[in-house]
């Protein structure tokens, strides 16, 4: 595993983005597939993320995705009945690939009471605390608080709680979304590349390409 190729907040225009064939080994979303939820939706973008190049694919839900909520049994079930052995969904989970460990939640502080909000304080908390200490890629949809997380009034959104754990955990690489306005950033804090991935902007016009980088460790 050589490179990763990461994208964010397609919200339904996966078919219009290039992530630049087979550049990456490792092809990750950070959630936000659909604009709120559906299976046809859903399955349009399994399809077009079955058909990308990479060699393994990860992807994680996002606030918008309502059925990874309240359906979590649906998309189970067709995961399996597609037989898509090269892509796992991660939901407070991890998978480990060619000695990578990479962890991913769709979980973000609580906002106008979308899919997979958590009140701030002890109750995200608690999602943060289930990330192995041995983690190497973090994959949120939200980024943590003071790191590419401002809107588009300059108020930073990022999980403050968030920011403590990746602190302690110091994972290589923490890739999310969520925020449109900051981005396609990266940020480095002597330990952990930030990655805000998200490609489009306030007003859901696409206006960037996936990143790609590689792996140096």
């Amino acid at each position: 595993m050589g490179k990763i190729t990461i994208l964010s907040d397609t919200h339904e225009t996966h078919n219009n983005i290039n992530c630049k064939g087979g550049e990456g080994d490792i092809l990750i979303h950070c959630g936000d597939i659909t604009m709120n939820g559906g299976y046809g939706a859903t399955m349009d973008f399994l399809g077009w993320f079955d058909k990308q190049p990479h060699e393994h694919k990860i992807f994680i839900a996002g606030n918008h995705d309502w059925d990874f909520e309240t359906k979590p049994e649906w998309l189970e079930n067709t995961l399996k009945t597609l037989e898509l052995s090269n892509i796992f969904y991660l939901e407070n989970s991890s998978v480990t690939i060619e000695g990578t460990k990479f962890w991913g939640s769709p979980v973000t502080p609580r906002f106008f009471d979308w899919a997979f909000n958590k009140d701030k304080g002890n109750t995200i908390k608690q999602t943060w605390d289930l990330i192995p200490q041995d983690t190497d890629v973090l994959i949120t949809h939200g980024p943590p608080f003071g790191r590419l997380d401002q809107n588009k009034v300059g108020t930073r959104c990022g999980c403050e709680e968030l920011s403590i754990v990746i602190e302690t955990i110091k994972p290589k690489i923490h890739c999310f979304g969520h925020i449109h306005q900051d981005q396609p950033l990266t940020s480095y804090n002597g330990h952990t590349t930030f990655i805000n991935a998200s490609v489009l902007n306030e007003s859901y016009a696409l206006v960037s390409e996936p990143i790609t980088i590689e792996k140096w460790w």
